[in-house]
């Protein structure tokens, strides 16, 4: 089939390079969001889609918005049997849905019609589960609602980020789109309705809902510091500055400090929570490089009682 692939940040790629890779489509051009400034200097970027495509030589689309006349016009012209999607960030508007002959075909990684929505990875390890996986579905108008092609399962380990997750789901997930793709052009596989029992939303994490509550269990910070890291980064306050926390663990046998109250060991940090303390093994104070949590409260001399989250 010919294709045009849309995706925007690196978790698309693996996906991207195994449908260049298939001997049975042809990725004739690539959308995704336009150039952003990054970095200290605020330059213009392109995403790591984009070059993706342009070291593959693949035509790249970047349109402020996909309702674009220019944009569609463009698309109309290359005429796609298919568009893959993977983590394009922009909702596609019906005049763009009905373009592609079968449809724009989206990697989502959750186990749809769980987690629909901008972060189901970390809304999935926030909540604690045990297993997550990844989805292709038909797009529709609605919100992750189309009828689902293929799914995969993947376990989640006791020490996972989003970041690992996403990695292991975004290359498992390469294939089932890839594979899929296959299905759709041999009329092979045929998209099954969701259910409509057990929707859940997983819409963007804020800044605020990083936010430790140190009231909460320590399983739940647990949860809350591996779902929000690379990003946006757990965090709490330390007089009255920004302390991002990269690594916490529970600590079973330890119950007598108070929520957010810390104490400094020669090799350890540890602070309350609503039930039993957490190790503080990764930090990163404002402004500075992360480094081992008992480095960092060496350096900050913390006082006896002194709490976080103030």
């Amino acid at each position: 089939m010919k294709l045009v692939f849309a995706g925007t940040p690196e978790v698309a790629v693996p996906a991207l390079d195994a449908l260049i890779a298939s001997d049975r489509h042809e990725v004739a051009a690539v959308v995704t969001r336009p150039d952003a400034p990054a970095g200290r200097g605020r330059r213009l970027v392109a995403s790591p889609v984009a070059e993706r495509a342009e070291e593959a030589g693949i035509e790249v689309l970047k349109p402020a918005r996909p309702r674009d006349e220019e944009f569609l016009a463009r698309l109309r012209e290359i005429a796609p049997d298919c568009c893959p999607v993977v983590a394009y960030g922009a909702l596609l508007p019906k005049v763009a849905l009905d373009v592609p002959a079968r449809g724009w075909v989206n990697l989502h990684f959750s186990l749809l019609p769980a987690w629909r929505g901008a972060a189901p990875v970390q809304h999935s390890l926030m909540a604690g589960d045990e297993v997550t996986g990844a989805s292709t579905f038909l797009i529709e108008e609605g919100l992750d609602s189309g009828p689902v092609y293929g799914v995969l399962t993947e376990e989640i380990r006791p020490t996972d980020t989003s970041g690992d997750l996403l990695t292991r789901l975004a290359f498992a997930g390469a294939g089932l789109l890839a594979a899929t793709m296959d299905g759709i052009e041999d009329s092979t596989l045929h998209a099954v309705p969701q259910p409509h029992g057990g929707v859940t939303l997983a819409p963007k994490i804020t800044v605020e809902d990083a936010r430790i509550q140190w009231s909460a269990p320590a399983l739940r910070v647990d949860r809350v510091v591996r779902g929000c890291t690379p990003a946006p980064g757990a965090w709490t306050l330390f007089r009255g500055e920004r302390l991002k926390l990269i690594q916490a663990v529970p600590v079973l046998d330890r119950t007598d400090l108070a929520p957010g109250e810390l104490s400094a060991a020669k090799n350890n940090v540890y602070v309350g929570t609503g039930s039993h303390a957490v190790e503080l093994l990764w930090v990163q104070p404002q402004g500075k490089k992360p480094m081992r949590g008992a480095d960092w409260a060496r350096g900050v001399r913390i006082a006896h009682g002194e709490l976080l989250g103030l």
